[in-house]
Order: C-alpha cells, then structure tokens, then sequence
C-alpha cells in the first residue's frame, strides 16, 4: 500500500451537535417478558381485532341463549322456515320478515313474534340454537387444548426428555395411534358409547394430541443441553424438576401457540363429525348439525344454512388469526419475515 499523505485543515471537522440541540440523557426501564409479548400482540392488528371478536363470540354463547324466551328444543307448529325479524329494524326494511314480497309472520297470523335469526325447518329458533351451538363448539375446543397440555404436552416432554429406548417406544407408539383415521375412531365409539359431546371429546383423548406431543419432544430435545439445563443437573435437582421447572417455562410459548392451533381444529372436526351424523344428537344443537341441517333447506330458505356458516367461519378465523399473533408475539423473530 502506498503511504498517502493528507494534511487536516480546521474546518474539516465539525462539533456534533452545535445546531443548539438540547441533548437528553435518556433511561429505558428493563420490561419483563409478559410486557413485551403483550406489546408484540398488540402490534398485530388482526390478532388483536381476532381476539376481541372471539370474547364477544363467547359472551354470546353464555348470555345468548337466554337472551329471549324460546329454549333450542322448542318446536313452535306453523312457524316453520320463518326468515329473521327482529324489532325496529323492521321498519327501515330490514330483518322485516319479508321473503319474496310477501310477510311470513303476516301470513301465519305471528305479527307479535319475532324470530331474530329466523326459524328452521321445525319451527325452532335459529338464535338460541345457533348460539347453544356454540357453546357445544367451544365446550368441544376447551377440551382440546386441555388434552393437548395435560397428555399431549406431557408424553412429548417424557419422550424427548428421556431419549434411547424408552423414546424410541413412545414414538413407536404415538406413531400406530396416530394412523388410526379419527372418524373410524369415532364410528367405533358410537357402537359403545351414545352420540354426543363425549364421544367427541374420547375421541380426541385417543389421537387429538398428536401434534402437540411433537412439538413438545421437538422444543425439549433442543432445550435440554443447553447451560442452564446442565447448571441445575450438576446442583442436583430431579429429573421431574429439570421437566416442569427448568425446561417447560422455556418452551411454554410455543406449547401455548400449538393448542391454540388445536381449537380451530377441533372445531371444524366437531361440524364434520356432526355433518357426518356423527356428533351430537338431536334436538341438541351445535354448529355443525345446524349446518348440515341448513344444507338441506340452501335452496329455498338460504338463512337457515348461512348464519351457522358465518359464526363457525368466523369463529376459526379468529382463532386462526389470534394463534398466529400469539406466536409472532412469543417469537419477535417473526415479526420481521
């Protein structure tokens, strides 16, 4: 290289802020981790909005049902197929009860009953059993996140924890169950046990924590070398405490992201399974009964099929959206891909 030589001159160098800025020494208090997964999530719109509409979904199942006098079993004779009417609204022409130019409750002399969702094709009304039908919906997707933390979460963290031969067992053994088809799981229930929620729930005792039980093995057989893993072993501390105290906390986010995922899940598998004829028995309702019964009356009563379409629809949108935000939150990384 060639020694170059430069000569400085004063003007070449200027003080950093001589504009007249005022310098302001600034101290950022340390956060904890809640705080910044919850500063995360509110950064995500659609998740934050997801959530919202999911706790209104499910206020509405609480209170929704009794909301007005009819129960989701409540056959009413000549009020069947009657389209939604709901007071006020009526009279700027819409929800007036009106199908094709002519008024229903007008017809069949009910110019003092209102239906808010309409009635179905057994004169029952749709808002109870709709709403009734998602408080079964959700019943079905609490139980699937609690089957996935208490079986699923556990035998993963075993499994991975221990490693050789007792691993290589359990993993044989997740394997064989998870190639049984679940709706030949519940077919075979329903010979033992009558159609309902808890044949549904069994069900997913049997297969449902599949997912979770590999996520949980994957997360652990990463976790467990590492230092602070080794620190507690070397001070002597269990096997059950390095699982539950020492390992599990580390991966509690994704394990929180994964059943998340599940409800959605266990949700469509509930409307398949009652599509199917397969899930709850009637006059019990849930959303996917009320969609396979609506299909039948799609062409001439369209109200029947759609409102159970849209609230399940919406229902696992909004889990979907809320899991993905959970997991962008849990895993800043994410928030930049």
């Amino acid at each position: 290289m060639p020694n170059i030589d430069h000569e400085f001159h004063v003007d070449d160098f200027e003080f950093a802020h001589s504009k007249g800025e005022r310098l302001i020494d600034r101290n950022y208090s340390s956060t904890s981790y809640a705080k910044d997964v919850w500063n995360n999530f509110k950064k995500n719109r659609g998740a934050f909005i997801g959530a919202i509409i999911i706790s209104i979904i499910i206020l509405m199942a609480i209170v929704g049902p009794g909301m007005n006098d009819y129960t989701y079993k409540q056959i009413h004779g000549g009020q069947e197929c009657l389209v939604p009417r709901v007071p006020g609204l009526e009279k700027i022409g819409i929800f007036d009860g009106y199908h094709n130019g002519k008024n229903q409750y007008h017809e069949q002399e009910a110019d003092d009953v209102y239906y808010w969702f309409g009635s179905d094709t057994q004169g029952r009304d749709i808002w109870t059993r709709v709403w009734s039908g998602t408080r079964v919906s959700l019943i079905i997707a609490l139980a699937a996140v609690v089957i996935d933390i208490v079986i699923g979460m556990v035998y993963g963290l075993v499994s991975g924890f221990f490693g050789g031969m007792i691993d290589s067992v359990m993993q044989r053994f997740a394997e064989i169950i998870n190639g049984i088809p679940t709706l030949v799981i519940v077919t075979l229930l329903g010979m033992v046990l009558p159609a309902g929620i808890a044949s549904i729930i069994f069900a997913l005792m049997l297969t449902g924590w599949i997912g979770m039980e590999r996520i949980a093995r994957a997360q652990i057989l990463k976790v467990k070398e590492q230092e602070f893993v080794l620190a507690s072993r070397t001070l002597g501390a269990s096997k059950f405490r390095l699982i539950f105290s020492e390992i599990l906390p580390n991966i509690l986010g994704q394990v929180i992201v994964t059943s998340m995922f599940s409800i959605p899940n266990a949700i469509f598998l509930e409307a398949y399974l009652s599509f199917l004829g397969l899930g709850v028995p009637a006059p019990m309702a849930s959303l996917g009964s009320l969609v396979s019964d609506g299909y039948k009356s799609m062409t001439t009563f369209p109200h029947i099929l759609i409102i159970p379409v849209i609230v399940m629809a919406v229902l696992m949108l909004c889990f979907n959206l809320f899991a993905d935000g959970l997991r962008d939150a849990f895993d800043p990384n994410m928030l930049n891909k």
